[in-house]
């Protein structure tokens, strides 16, 4: 008859050595970006700074420029 492997022969070796976990870093840290209360916050200081200029503006413009401010001023 034919010569046959036996399944010890066929099957990979697996290696004895202790597998490394690979952590992912964070890119960004937390301080980087602002919280909602601090952007609220924020938010509150630019509402009452233009309405004593007297310009027009609405409560989404203030938060979006709050945002804004909070993260260029964080990097």
């Amino acid at each position: 008859m034919g010569t046959s492997k036996t399944k010890a022969e066929s099957k990979t070796k697996k290696s004895s050595a202790p597998k490394k976990t690979v952590k992912s870093k964070k890119i960004e840290s937390k301080k980087s970006i602002p919280g909602e209360e601090e952007i609220r916050e924020k938010a509150r200081e630019i509402y009452f700074e233009r309405i004593t200029r007297g310009e027009h503006g609405t409560p989404e413009s203030d938060w979006l420029k709050a945002e804004q401010l909070l993260k260029s001023s964080k990097k």
